[in-house]
């Protein structure tokens, strides 16, 4: 939730680049997965790009900002381009929180052994600083959207992941109730409900990663 009687701008910028950067991989990885399993749709939109503007939605960037809960652009599909439109919509669904997961690995893999050395006082500076605290944020904000975009929720990318197991006629019904599902979604992070169980989840998958990160490279 943004706090308006403790605005730091250095930090708005450094979470503001981060959300952009965070929701236009996750798109673009959208775009790039229904294009490899044949649907041009992305292309023809000009999704197959790493562009924010072509992805960045300012309301649901507004709303990411301020409420701590936001959106992009959605990426459309044609499920008829696709060879098994439930497995490949699934796969194309997947492609989204994957790549913030493997995104959250790559800052990981940067930041730990940075830290590492600025801490202990090999390097020094405030432009490190700002780059890890830009790093910091990158990893969490990754993991966040990661988590929480596999919630089977429709719209939610979880929701055409977990439903390709179902059968068919269940299969829309869950696809196709996004509608009242994005209400219940909304109120459920409007109160709170599901802070405190994401936020766990978060700082698991945070300390995961920076503790096998962390003896890969020695430092624990």
């Amino acid at each position: 939730m943004f706090d308006f009687f403790n605005f730091d701008i250095e930090i708005f910028i450094i979470r503001l680049l981060a959300i952009i950067l965070s929701l236009s991989v996750h798109e673009f990885s959208h775009g790039l997965a229904a294009y490899m399993l044949g649907d041009s749709t992305a292309k023809y939109d000009g999704r197959l790009s790493l562009n924010p503007l072509r992805h960045i939605d300012p309301m649901g960037l507004l709303f990411l900002l301020i409420l701590g809960f936001g959106w992009a652009k959605p990426v459309m599909v044609n499920p008829e381009s696709f060879k098994d439109p439930k497995q490949d919509m699934a796969l194309t669904a997947f492609a989204g929180p994957l790549s913030n997961f493997l995104l959250a690995i790559v800052f990981t893999l940067i930041y730990v052994p940075i830290s590492y050395n600025f801490y202990n006082g090999v390097f020094s500076g405030m432009f490190l600083y700002y780059l890890l605290l830009f790093l910091q944020v990158c990893i969490g904000m990754n993991i966040a959207l990661g988590i929480f975009n596999m919630i089977p929720i429709p719209p939610l990318d979880g929701s055409k992941v977990f439903a390709a197991v179902l059968p068919d006629h269940l299969y829309f019904r869950v696809i196709s109730s996004s509608r009242v599902t994005f209400v219940i979604l909304l109120i459920l992070l409007w109160t709170g409900a599901l802070s405190n169980v994401l936020g766990s989840m978060i700082n698991t998958v945070v300390g995961f990663f920076f503790n096998v990160v962390g003896k890969l490279y020695g430092y624990y």
